[in-house]
């Protein structure tokens, strides 16, 4: 085992000193601005809090930030150092490797089919890839794995009335559950395990089936609640309400949104072959379920897949991203760790075990190979970016508001400042006379082409200084430094626009 978490300790060091810009850059740059703010504004893990929206406290509405705040806990004692962010998503998926290969090995009674899951699980692009970034996903998958594992031996291992299993599978799965919400999909395969243990009247019947579901969802309810009450940012249940519920709905009472659904179906799932799973990934889980299995392992199996297909339909039609299936990733590790050890009992069988050995290496090395080139242009990033945005850092006044002309997190956290990013096409002058009563001072153009397609915003800005020789052109909104003359010339672009003789 431990090979396998020093290859998959190699495999997460690419790029680990590059800056936050790589993918997803908007994400990655969210999660580390509210690891800044936790360490330099409020040490609160129940307050967390972007860089935008205004002035500070900015609080948001998202999972229970464990990876920001154990970085703001580092940066406490060491400075703001993203790697710290980095650092932590590596120790959750290293921990992914070893809890997937433990699970393989309890479930399929096979030592062999351990190795071979955890060596796959590392190999997996997606697992390869998002297992060094700054963001929740890898410690949710790592809690929700452990959490089903957990579950699953206290059904299993122990007597029906015992409650010996009880304390770490709750704490896992209230775990699993606040690090991200996607997690609640755990109990379909954790139902699907107590059916099969226990069979359905005595499952419901016991006390510990009600005690894991309030260990689980209570505290995930009561940490809703709590922040719900001072976010100004309702990004889970905004997504929720306006997106997914709607499509949802569309789905299941019209034939469009059903086909608009199932045609967005197909390209979720190409997402999961093509990033997450790669083609090798793809294979062991395809052929891992054609295999027959004992009825423990089938109610996991089955009752995972259910579940994320379930999932997978309903959230990532709306929300197509890939690293929204990371969960698939492990049960891929599984079902691959038990054809492995079925390929090698018929060529020890066979008498052919060299051979056998032999295909596994080359196709563990090539597997390896693959999958890296697939997940190669996420680490890319806009190193001039990188350096207009730190420049900025260095010479706006300290603590100073902003108005970015652009959506990106990670473009704002490298700047260092508070206040607003907005597309500069749809701001308009009183958006931005907003922003300046509320103490915004400079307005930075980023997308400089399209602000001056917002006629308006573009001459009503000319009324303030702006510093060209930047990447992006800033101005400074500062009333104090009004140019001469800028008024007029604003009385004469009203004029010109309401006799419609602006240049087109």
């Amino acid at each position: 085992m431990g090979i396998f978490v020093v290859a998959g300790l190699l495999l997460r060091l690419r790029g680990f000193h590059s800056p936050l810009l790589d993918h997803p850059g908007w994400r990655q740059g969210d999660t580390a601005a509210i690891a800044r703010n936790f360490a330099t504004l409020r040490f609160n893990i129940l307050y967390p809090q972007t860089d935008y929206d205004g002035p500070p406290p900015n609080y948001v509405e998202l999972e229970l930030q464990i990876v920001p705040f154990l970085a703001a806990a580092l940066y406490k004692l060491f400075g703001v150092h993203e790697g710290f962010g980095r650092l932590i998503s590596i120790g959750f998926g290293l921990g992914t490797i070893v809890v997937t290969g433990a699970f393989a090995r309890w479930l399929f009674g096979s030592a062999l089919a351990g190795l071979a899951a955890a060596a796959i699980y590392t190999a997996l692009p997606g697992s390869i890839y998002y297992s060094r970034t700054f963001m929740p996903d890898t410690t949710m998958v790592f809690f929700f794995t452990a959490a089903i594992y957990a579950c699953a031996r206290w059904f299993w291992d122990e007597e029906p009335d015992s409650w010996r299993g009880f304390a770490p599978s709750a704490l896992l799965l209230m775990l699993a559950f606040l690090a991200k919400p996607v997690a609640v999909v755990a109990i379909v395969p954790i139902a699907a395990c107590a059916v099969a243990r226990f069979g359905w009247r005595a499952a419901l019947m016991r006390p510990q089936t009600y005690a894991l579901l309030v260990a689980g969802f209570v505290p995930l309810a009561v940490y809703g609640r709590i922040v719900n009450a001072h976010a100004e940012w309702h990004w889970a249940s905004g997504i929720t309400q306006k997106h997914v519920l709607p499509g949802l709905r569309a789905g299941l009472t019209s034939l469009h949104g059903l086909r608009q659904k199932l045609s967005e179906l197909g390209v979720a799932f190409t997402l999961l072959t093509r990033t997450m799973l790669g083609p090798f990934g793809l294979a062991f889980l395809v052929a891992g379920f054609a295999l027959p299995v004992r009825r423990r392992a089938g109610s996991i199996l089955y009752g995972w897949l259910a579940g994320a297909l379930i999932y997978i339909y309903v959230v990532v039609t709306v929300e197509r991203v890939d690293y929204y299936m990371y969960l698939v990733l492990p049960l891929a590790a599984l079902a691959g760790g038990n054809l492995v050890q079925r390929f090698w009992l018929v060529a020890r069988a066979t008498r052919r075990w060299q051979i056998a050995v032999g295909v596994a290496a080359l196709t563990y090395v090539a597997m390896i190979s693959v999958d890296r080139r697939l997940v190669a242009p996420y680490y890319a990033y806009s190193r001039a970016n990188y350096v207009a945005a730190r420049a900025l850092d260095r010479t706006l006044a300290p603590d100073s508001l902003i108005v970015m002309g652009h959506y990106d997190p990670s473009i704002m956290y490298y700047i260092n400042r508070k206040g607003w990013q907005e597309d500069p096409y749809l701001w308009t002058p009183f958006d931005e006379q907003s922003a300046i009563r509320k103490g915004a001072r400079y307005f930075i153009s980023i997308e400089h082409k399209r602000l001056r397609h917002n006629v308006e915003l573009y001459a009503w800005l000319a009324r303030f200084p702006v510093d060209e020789r930047k990447r992006w052109p800033v101005y400074q909104t500062d009333y104090a430094k009004m140019l001469p003359g800028a008024e007029a010339r604003w009385e004469a672009f009203r004029r010109a626009e309401k006799a419609r003789t602006l240049p087109r």
